[in-house]
This record gives structure tokens, C-alpha cells and sequence, in this order.
């Protein structure tokens, strides 16, 4: 049995330009605090976390009408791993974000689950913030 953890957040911007960051591969360093860099080649994608330890993934689905993004670590800790990151149209230009983790061993998926909250909310904070600067324009 896998353990699971999910975590959701509303922003206050439109599911479009939620995913144009949430949803681009290359980009996950932009927001996702502990990552301090990422490259994409094809459906490979290498993460490297701040203490300069890079990380594998298998890029799983892409889905820009469903704004859908699964991956799944290719480390030797774990046995199985899944991330899954949604973004939902609210329509009422706001969204709903989803990022649920499943792991085996099922103390891993606390360990991600930890870093995808606070991926959420810098997600939220940038998203949010940039929504304010364009309205001072």
C-alpha cells in the first residue's frame, strides 16, 4: 500500500496562467522551494535540489486541456512514486490547485507532501502577486 498525501490551494488568478507556470516542465524551480534547478529532455526531467543532489523523473503526463501534470521520481528509495499536480477551472477567475503525492516507502510521501505545501504557496504567492502588479500598471 502506497501513502498518499494531497494538498490543495485557491488563487486568485485565472487556471490559464496558473498552468503556464505549474504546468511547464523546465520551470518547476521557479516555484518549488528546495529545487534549485531542472532541465527537460523529451519525457526526462533532472531536478536538482539546493543541496546540489540531482533527481530523476519520468515526465508521465502532460495535459494542457485537462492542465494535468504527472511524474514519478526514478531514485533507488523508492519503489513507487507519483506526483500529480491539477489545476481546476473555478470560472470566476480564480483556480483550484491539487498536488498529491503517492510513494513507496509510505514515509516518503510525507517528505514530498511537506514540500509540495509549500510549493502551493509560493505558487499562490507569486501567482497572486503578479496578478497585483500588473493591476498597477
Amino acid at each position: 500500500m502506497y501513502g498518499t498525501m494531497r494538498y490543495e490551494i485557491r488563487i486568485q488568478r485565472p487556471a490559464a496562467d496558473v498552468w503556464a507556470l505549474a504546468g511547464d516542465a523546465s520551470k518547476l524551480h521557479h516555484w518549488f522551494p528546495g529545487i534549485k534547478d531542472c532541465t527537460v529532455d523529451g519525457n526526462q526531467r533532472t531536478i536538482v535540489t539546493n543541496s546540489g543532489i540531482p533527481m530523476p523523473e519520468e515526465i508521465l503526463v502532460c495535459d494542457n486541456t485537462q492542465r494535468r501534470f504527472q511524474y514519478q521520481l526514478k531514485v533507488p528509495m523508492f519503489r513507487h512514486h507519483r506526483g500529480t499536480i491539477d489545476v481546476i477551472d473555478l470560472h470566476d477567475d480564480t483556480c483550484l490547485v491539487v498536488y498529491s503525492t503517492e510513494a513507496d516507502p509510505r514515509a516518503m510521501a510525507l517528505v514530498i507532501g511537506g514540500g509540495t505545501h509549500e510549493a502551493l504557496h509560493e505558487l499562490k504567492r507569486q501567482m497572486e502577486a503578479a496578478t497585483t502588479q500588473e493591476g498597477t500598471h
